[in-house]
C-alpha cells in the first residue's frame, strides 16, 4: 500500500465546501508520507511550519486533482489536513477613535492659530 502512495498518492485537505485533493510531486509524498506515518488525518495546527509552507505552496500553486472522474481507479490518500483555509484572509479592523489626552493641545494650537 505504501508503493501505491509513494507512486500516486495525494493529500486530503477538509474545507468549508468538502474534500479538495493535492497532487505533490515524489519529493513531496515521501516527506508527506513520513509525517503521516502514524496517523490518516491530523489538524493544521499541529503541522510543523515547512509542513504548514508545503500544504500552503501546494494550495497557492493550484496542485489540486479530482477523484470523482467516472471509470478513473480511487487514487491513494497519503493524508488528511483538518480544517484547512484559505491561504490569506484579510481581518477587517474597526477604526480607532483619538486618545482623549491628545485633544487639549488640538484646542490650544486652534486658538494659536486663530489668534495670529
Amino acid at each position: 500500500m505504501w508503493i501505491e502512495k509513494l507512486a500516486d498518492g495525494v493529500l486530503e485537505l477538509e474545507t468549508p465546501i468538502g474534500p479538495r485533493y493535492l497532487q505533490p510531486n515524489l519529493a513531496q509524498r515521501a516527506y508527506l508520507m513520513w509525517t503521516f506515518r502514524n496517523f490518516f488525518s491530523l489538524p493544521q495546527q499541529v503541522l510543523r511550519p515547512r509542513e504548514r509552507r508545503l500544504v500552503d505552496r501546494l494550495w497557492s500553486e493550484n496542485k489540486f486533482v479530482s477523484l470523482s472522474t467516472v471509470g478513473a481507479p480511487d487514487r491513494p490518500v497519503i493524508g488528511r489536513i483538518e480544517r484547512r483555509r484559505t491561504p490569506a484572509q484579510a481581518q477587517v479592523l474597526p477604526i480607532r477613535k483619538p486618545v482623549s489626552c491628545a485633544e487639549p493641545a488640538v484646542a490650544e494650537q486652534s486658538r494659536e492659530a486663530a489668534s495670529a
